[in-house]
């Protein structure tokens, strides 16, 4: 079993639209950024951590505890269970900057309805349903047919 923990990170513009974070993975993927608890660490802390070290921001909030998601995924020939606790963060300040040494390969900021069309994993779309419907954006119906599951 392996436990990590990430973000849904959003920020407002100017005219009070909601944006929302996305990295592309090492698997040329898009999803949230989200890393392993460190020995001692928390779930929040491990996630404003690694969202700070893969979008390179250091201006985060943390609003609420999200959802816990689980999956199943191969290493070599070993079934690993993995979970991940997501915690909604704002962002008010930074530019966010991939983290390249670990292959995050871009950051993008994104209108709700683009990000849901984007993120390519179905269970971190789920997050991030959930996590605009805590801020009360209005979440339309999923048209992506269905993509893949998370790594």
């Amino acid at each position: 079993m392996e436990t990590s923990a990430g973000g849904v990170v959003y920020r407002r513009d100017e005219d009070g639209t909601l944006r929302f974070l996305l990295i592309r993975d090492p698997y040329g993927n898009w999803g949230l950024p989200k890393g392993h608890l460190e020995e001692g660490e928390t779930p929040e802390q491990a996630a404003l951590r690694e969202v700070s070290e893969e979008s390179g921001l250091t201006d985060l909030r943390t609003e609420s505890e999200l959802q816990t998601i689980d999956w199943y995924f191969r290493n070599d020939d070993q079934l690993i269970h993995k979970f991940c606790h997501f915690f909604l963060l704002e962002s008010r300040s930074g530019e966010a900057t991939p983290q390249v040494d670990e292959g995050i390969s871009a950051c993008v900021w994104l209108p709700l309805a683009e990000a849901v069309r984007t993120i390519t994993y179905a269970n971190a779309r789920e997050v991030l349903r959930a996590a605009a419907q805590r801020l009360g954006a209005v979440v339309e119906a999923d048209a992506s047919g269905g993509r893949r599951a998370e790594r």
